[in-house]
C-alpha cells in the first residue's frame, strides 16, 4: 500500500485509499526508475506494485511503465478522457507541476486525498519502534515521525502527518454493500493484515477460490500486539480495515474481530469454511486454540498462498534503507514548500 503511483484512465490517483466506486477503468503505473527519480525510492518493487494495484477492486486494467509527467499523448494512447489526482502538490524532480499540460487543457480533475494517512507517518512509526500509534490520543504530529526525516517544524501540509479520523462515510465508500446469497459458500479468515502487501494479496486470492463470499476479520490493535509483539501493528485498526476492503477478493470485513471463533459467530455469518495461512497459530489468552470450534465442525482448512512475505519484511526494507527514506521525505517537503511559496498557495 505504500508509495504506489497510479494513473486512472478517467482518473489519476496517487494513493489508492482515495479511490471510490466512481473511479474506475484503466490504470497506468510508473516504472520504478521514474518514481525513484521524481519521488525517491518506492517501498515495493515494480512488479509488486503492478500486482498490488491490479488487486484493487475498482481497477479494470493496468497499463505498465507510465511516464511520471502526464501528457496528451499518454491520455490519448490509452483512450483516456482526463486524469485525476489528489489535492496535494505533485512535482517533478525539477520542481515543475506534474500535471501542468493537462490542467491547462482542462483534462484534469482533482479529488480530496484521505487525510491522516500518509507514507511519511507509516515510515515514521516503523522507525520509531514505539507503540504510541496504538493509543487513542495519538496525534501523528511531525515530531512523532522525526526519525523518518520529517522536521518538527514542517511547513508542508502534504508531507506532514496528521491523525486519520475514521467515519462511517469513509467505510461505506470502500464497502461493496453486497449481502451473501442463500446459495453462496461463505468463507472466513482473520488476521492483522498490517501494511497490506503482496503476501496478503496472494493469500486472499487463494481464499477466494474456496467460496463465493469472503469475510475477513481484522483483529484489534491490542489483540495484534499481543500475538505479534514489538510495536506492531504499524497501522491502526481502521487503516487496516480500509486496506483490506479495497481488495477485490474481499466481500465483507469484521472490524475488531474476536481472536477465537465461536459457535455463535459461525452461525451468525453462516460460515461454511474457516481458513488460515501457513503461519503459526498463537493460542488465545485462555491458552485455547482459537480455531477449535471450526475444527470440531470440520470447517477448517490451512491455505498455502505460496508467498512468504510478511509485514516484518516491509519494515525491514524501510529500516535497511532508512537514510534513503529520510532524505526522500526531506527533499519531497522542500519541493512542496517551494511550490506553495512560488504559486502563493495556502499551506
Amino acid at each position: 500500500m505504500i508509495d504506489i503511483d497510479i494513473k486512472n484512465g478517467k482518473s489519476r490517483v496517487f494513493n489508492y485509499k482515495m479511490l471510490n466506486n466512481q473511479l474506475n477503468k484503466n490504470f497506468l503505473l510508473l516504472r520504478y526508475t521514474e518514481v525513484e527519480m521524481h519521488k525517491g525510492p518506492p517501498v515495493f518493487s515494480e512488479e509488486e506494485r503492478y500486482r498490488m494495484v491490479a488487486g484493487i477492486k475498482w481497477v479494470d486494467e493496468v497499463v505498465r511503465a507510465a511516464p511520471y509527467v502526464t501528457t496528451f499523448e499518454t491520455l490519448d494512447k490509452y483512450n483516456c478522457d482526463f486524469c485525476v489526482h489528489g489535492d496535494d502538490v505533485t512535482t517533478t524532480a525539477d520542481g515543475d507541476d506534474t500535471y501542468k499540460e493537462v490542467k491547462a487543457a482542462g483534462r484534469y480533475r482533482e479529488c480530496h486525498r484521505t487525510r491522516g494517512i500518509s507514507t511519511t507517518d507509516l515510515v515514521g512509526r516503523m522507525l520509531l519502534a514505539t507503540k504510541q500509534h496504538h493509543q487513542s490520543n495519538y496525534s501523528g504530529d511531525a515530531q512523532d515521525v522525526l526519525m523518518a526525516g520529517q522536521a518538527p517544524t514542517s511547513h508542508s501540509p502534504y508531507t506532514g502527518a496528521s491523525k486519520y479520523i475514521p467515519t462511517t462515510k469513509r467505510i461505506v465508500q470502500f464497502s461493496s454493500g453486497k449481502e451473501p446469497k442463500q446459495t453462496d459458500r461463505i468463507v472466513y479468515c482473520a488476521g492483522a493484515f498490517d501494511l497490506f502487501h503482496i503476501g496478503h494479496l496472494d493469500f486472499l486470492e487463494k481464499v477466494s477460490k474456496e467460496g463465493d463470499y469472503i469475510i475477513v476479520g481484522i483483529h484489534s490493535d491490542k489483540v495484534v500486539n499481543r500475538y505479534k509483539g514489538s510495536n506492531l501493528p504499524i497501522m491502526t485498526l481502521h487503516e487496516r480495515v480500509l486496506s483490506v476492503l479495497a481488495n477485490k477478493y474481499v466481500s465483507e470485513v469484521v472490524i475488531g474481530a474476536p481472536y477465537s471463533i465461536t459457535s455463535e459467530m459461525m452461525e451468525h455469518f453462516r460460515i461454511d469454511l474457516v481458513v488460515h495461512g501457513t503461519t503459526s497459530i498463537e493460542p488465545d489468552i485462555n491458552n485455547k486454540d482459537p480455531y477449535l470450534i471450526p475444527k470440531e465442525q470440520n470447517k477448517f482448512k490451512i491455505i498455502d498462498s505460496g508467498n512468504t512475505m510478511s509485514s516484518r519484511d516491509i519494515m525491514r526494507r524501510i529500516i535497511e534503507n532508512r537514510l534513503k527514506y529520510e532524505l526522500r521525505n526531506k527533499k519531497k517537503e522542500a519541493k512542496e514548500v517551494n511550490y506553495i511559496e512560488e504559486h502563493n498557495l495556502k499551506a
